[in-house]
């Protein structure tokens, strides 16, 4: 959808998808997840349901993973301070997700965002987008603003800022696109072109020294989606590797974690891999 965006004349102002978001979901652990996706611990055991895994969809990590890589893949920035997760249906998008000085929420225009298919006490979102995607547009000129009109789209009172959206995104079963695309075309459909976004750690609750931090999704820690720069800065530690190391000191419930905080092996391969990649683009930042 950025690709047509950009290729058709649009600015992308903002892109993402929506999910199920309240706050209280990033402390959420994987013993009291199946209350909030209305199943029983015995439903989802006998259908073979992780909760750590699914966990890992409410808390907003997977969400801020997904963000991270659109950012990086699509030349979009992320939010200074994380994803927002504002309560949008789809007839405001182009409301809502519009830069602060026109109205809306947005720091700056060309950012990724996650909307919630909840409003922050818990009422359902109308028109909610939970289970698809979406990119907000900007008309380049009078012309094009004119034909959002003309064509019926949704657009803020300024009629210049419109969105474009699938209700459902079908993940897996999409598979066959980037396959084909790939392997006939030679086109990929999903590819870094820089770093933009990062996923770093961040404890859950009050974290003790000595205690092992299990990852995404688990009882310790949640990623949120950060600027690549500031997460070089800060030598925050990534969500990817916050599993199975251990905590050298205290860590207060809601900081960001970092490399100091934690022992880990810097012979494994993994671990070098990402210390070569921030050595690499910490030049850039």
């Amino acid at each position: 959808m950025v690709d047509w965006a950009r290729a058709t004349g649009f600015r992308v102002v903002a892109a993402g998808k929506g999910t199920k978001y309240l706050p209280a979901y990033h402390d959420v652990t994987p013993d009291g997840v199946w209350q909030h996706y209305g199943l029983t611990a015995g439903e989802a055991q006998s259908a073979g349901m992780n909760p750590q895994m699914f966990n890992s969809f409410l808390d907003g990590t997977k969400s801020a993973i997904e963000m991270a890589a659109i950012a990086n893949a699509c030349d979009l920035d992320v939010p200074t301070d994380g994803l927002m997760f504002p309560p949008c249906g789809v007839d405001d998008l182009p409301h809502i997700l519009r830069p602060r000085s026109r109205g809306g929420v947005l720091e700056r225009p060309g950012l990724v965002e996650v909307v919630s298919s909840l409003e922050r006490d818990g009422r359902p979102v109308f028109r909610d987008l939970r289970w698809g995607v979406y990119v907000v547009l900007e008309a380049p000129n009078d012309y094009a603003a004119d034909c959002f009109r003309q064509y019926g789209l949704k657009t803020d009172g300024s009629g210049r800022y419109a969105a474009m959206y699938k209700p459902y995104h079908l993940i897996g079963l999409e598979l066959n696109i980037s396959v084909l695309s790939a392997a006939l075309r030679g086109e990929p459909t999903g590819q870094p072109g820089g770093f933009r976004g990062d996923v770093a750690a961040v404890a859950k609750r009050e974290l003790r020294a000595g205690e092992m931090l299990d990852g995404e999704g688990g009882y310790t820690v949640w990623g949120k989606l950060v600027p690549a720069a500031a997460s070089l800065k800060a030598g925050a530690l990534p969500i990817g590797l916050a599993h199975r190391v251990r905590l050298k000191r205290a860590v207060g419930h809601g900081a960001v974690l970092r490399w100091s905080d934690v022992e880990f092996d810097a012979g494994d391969e993994t671990v070098k891999t990402r210390k070569a990649m921030e050595a690499a683009f910490a030049a850039q930042h």
